[in-house]
């Protein structure tokens, strides 16, 4: 993930003074990483694209009010978590069937990829479809956790930040991170217990 804030500040000031390719650079650094979380949070790819977008329009259209000295990646990723929350509220007002299963980005060759964003291994039917159920599985299980929860894992497990970046996406102390991890590892062991017991080979 791209980690100079210098980097970010300069294409923000520039973006104030009516550099049109500021956005575009900004949009270079942070779109993969920015779309890996939210298809990982919303299980749609095309959803996870335009919750993204909508991102990058809200930075645009607010640049104005954003101190020089504006965290943006973490004012992108806020912005972005809010998003995907009140889209996963509305989408459990309004359920539908989706005609695409849930997507996660591949790599440049279309590759299969886990739901941690590493590239599948080869394997036999078996082994295959034991790895999909587990995959599911923990799918499932982060889903369930409630948004404060899921947005710290998926931030720290998936996207690799640490407690202080997390800290400030998501307004809490790292203190407070580490409790929400914690507690998320918690419902996560007792979510995933059966299915751990009844994938087991003993």
């Amino acid at each position: 993930m791209p980690s100079d804030p210098a980097i970010d500040r300069a294409s923000l000031i520039g973006l104030q003074r009516g550099d049109a390719a500021a956005l575009n650079r900004l949009i270079e650094r942070w779109q993969r990483p920015l779309l890996g979380f939210a298809c990982r949070y919303v299980r749609n790819a095309a959803d996870a694209q335009d919750l993204v977008a909508e991102s990058f329009v809200r930075l645009y259209q607010k640049r104005a009010r954003l101190r020089g000295d504006t965290n943006v990646a973490a004012w992108l990723f806020t912005t972005l978590t809010n998003l995907c929350h009140n889209h996963h509220r509305w989408r459990r007002r309004h359920p539908t069937v989706a005609l695409d299963a849930p997507a996660e980005p591949g790599d440049a060759n279309g590759s299969p990829r886990t739901f941690d964003g590493l590239t599948a291994p080869e394997a036999g039917p078996d082994s295959a479809l034991a790895r999909d159920e587990s995959v599911e599985a923990v799918r499932a299980a982060v889903e369930a956790l409630p948004h404060e929860l899921r947005v710290t894992v998926l931030l720290h497990q998936y996207e690799h930040l640490s407690y202080r970046e997390i800290a400030a996406i998501t307004g809490c102390s790292e203190r407070g991170v580490e409790t929400r991890l914690y507690r998320a590892r918690q419902q996560l062991r007792r979510s995933l217990a059966g299915f751990i017991r009844e994938t087991s080979p003993c």
